[in-house]
């Protein structure tokens, strides 16, 4: 650990040199992918120069014990002792940090919602979703979108995708895909008996052009008129796009907007990022279920979490985390459960290290 630590301190002070090279500062593609890996790199070559001057401080107590004033040797008990808690914790921090990073993490977000069994209870409760997800990203200063949306009329969502803009969304995001499952008595269920549904959220991370090449000829092109909750020209225009990527048979609509143009706009973004995300899928079942990180399967089918109303709880099954505050959870609070993911994400990679 400690030799790659050197490795990225000296790396990073080649590159602090590089930066200041005027011949490199005229070059702005090359100065700025410099300052980029420098960001990587500083947090990692401060907590390390902090670990050091912990070791070094540490190294001078010792000494301090084997002087003959009595003050000094007390004052050095007293750190030693303080830095005995310090610096293992350094320790495991710098480990932390030394762990892959996902590529993916900085990008922005398409989050998908999809009501599924339980009908219009469930069409509610992809709304509740929606809602809280737009709360969560209003609450960490993120831009929200909204890509798509197939709406009931009654607050209900039977299917939505909203593009998250924000540093880091997917980092905190991406434990939100699976299946959620809510349960509740409908206001429509006149007998007070709970009833069960769910709805499914999909967390793809937002991909260049450049970075997933869709062939035109691949894609069918098909325009039509929107439908639901709109305006004249919404309802009256041919403004509605619908994407048929035919090797994936991946399909995308878009009818947010009363432009045709940004319909279509919309809708390839949603498509890039879905056959990104199909690319990354395969990659995964290529990894041996030894190595594959639990919450990091990224399997759409599993049951991540259980809204009980009557009991106003949240459950986690991945991490076994209840909370008995559904309210606020629901309002976008959600960085609790979020935090606890990635706390076991990072113990199930060290383990795998």
């Amino acid at each position: 650990m400690f030799d790659k630590l050197d490795f990225i301190v000296e790396k990073y002070e080649e590159l602090s040199m590089k930066v200041s090279d005027p011949d490199v500062i005229s070059n702005q593609p090359v100065w700025q992918k410099h300052i980029k890996e420098m960001g990587e790199m500083e947090p990692i070559v401060n907590k390390y120069r902090d670990y050091k001057k912990a070791k070094e401080g540490m190294a001078d107590a010792k000494e301090m014990l084997e002087s003959g004033d009595e003050d000094l040797k007390e004052l050095a008990k007293m750190e030693i002792a303080e830095l005995e808690d310090q610096i293992p914790a350094m320790e495991d921090e710098l480990k932390i940090l030394l762990l892959p990073k996902d590529p993916n993490d900085e990008k922005n977000v398409i989050l998908e919602v999809r009501a599924g069994t339980g009908g219009e209870e469930a069409a509610l409760f992809g709304g509740d979703l929606l809602r809280m997800y737009l709360r969560y990203a209003e609450r960490r200063g993120w831009k929200t979108e909204i890509m798509d949306i197939n709406d009931t009329g009654i607050g209900g969502v039977k299917e939505a995708s909203v593009l998250i803009k924000g540093k880091g969304a997917y980092s905190r995001l991406k434990y939100e895909s699976g299946t959620h499952r809510v349960q509740r008595v409908p206001e429509t269920e006149s007998s007070g008996r709970i009833h069960t549904s769910a709805a499914t959220v999909a967390v793809l991370p937002e991909v260049d052009d450049v970075e997933v090449e869709i062939n035109p000829n691949d894609v069918r092109v098909d325009v039509y008129r929107s439908s639901g909750n709109g305006g004249q020209c919404v309802n009256t225009t041919d403004s509605a796009v619908r994407l048929t990527h035919i090797p994936s048979g991946l399909v995308v609509t878009c009818q947010d907007e009363k432009s045709q143009i940004k319909n279509k706009e919309k809708a390839f973004k949603v498509l890039r990022a879905r056959l990104y995300d199909l690319k990354l899928q395969e990659q995964n079942d290529e990894i041996s279920a030894e190595r594959r990180s639990q919450v990091g399967s990224g399997d759409r089918s599993e049951r991540i979490r259980t809204y009980n109303f009557p009991q106003g709880r949240v459950t986690d099954h991945r991490i076994g985390m209840t909370l008995y505050k559904l309210d606020s959870f629901l309002d976008g609070e959600i960085d609790e459960i979020i935090d606890g993911m990635i706390t076991n994400d990072q113990a199930e990679k060290m383990k795998n290290l």
